[in-house]
């Protein structure tokens, strides 16, 4: 059996992305705790899993594997059942397009490591860094709103990668008290993403809850 360790913190949404994934696929895993507030990730036991000091990490079976979506696509590939992407090439690129948006665009310039910086070399106090939060996820959202179908998921009848990033970071922009009102595709896709178990089971509380 496939010994599989997913480094993670229960509120970062690169991590809460993969555990959504392992969950639709129903792959047995660990979870491993990385406390970004204790500074886990800086230390040389979690540096020698990913010198980048970030989450997630997953190991199997001994092997390291870094960034979310890199490890969704092994997952995908190991774990085929139910496909994340297209095999269809057009299709394909179709789906990490709008999973990209959120995935390079939003996420990474929204970070702790960001807005930490954001206060300490530029003295943004926290209603500062919230605004710069709000309208990065605002900007991201504005494109993917026109993206998003009418109805279903992204992936149509079952969620898909698109999906999977979109939720986590729905969850950041409520955290961060971000004006939802002009993408009511998205919270409707959300919406109907959290009725499933996988996600349920995925969401920072519940990994908190029960770690």
């Amino acid at each position: 059996m496939t010994d599989i360790i997913l480094h993670d913190y229960w509120r970062s949404s690169a991590s809460y992305r993969v555990r959504i994934v392992l969950n639709l696929k129903q792959v047995p895993h660990e979870l491993h705790s990385v406390n970004l507030l204790d500074g886990d990730h800086k230390g040389a036991a979690y540096k020698a899993i990913n010198p980048q000091g970030r989450v997630p990490s997953l190991t199997v079976d001994g092997h390291d594997i870094i960034q979310s979506l890199a490890i969704i696509d092994y997952l995908d590939a190991t774990y085929p059942d139910p496909p994340m992407v297209s095999s269809n090439p057009l299709e394909r690129a179709r789906i990490l397009g709008q999973a990209l948006i959120i995935a390079t665009d939003i996420h990474p310039i929204n970070n702790m490591a960001v807005g930490n910086y954001l206060k300490s070399e530029f003295g943004a106090d926290g209603k500062g860094v919230v605004k710069w939060m709000q309208h990065w996820i605002q900007t991201g959202f504005a494109a993917l709103e026109e993206l998003a179908p009418d109805a279903g998921f992204f992936g149509g009848d079952a969620p898909n990668l698109a999906d999977v990033c979109l939720v986590p970071q729905i969850y950041n922009a409520r955290r961060f008290e971000t004006d939802l009102s002009a993408f009511p595709k998205l919270v409707r896709i959300d919406a109907a993403c959290n009725q499933l178990k996988a996600f349920q089971e995925a969401t920072p509380e519940s990994v908190k809850e029960n770690p």
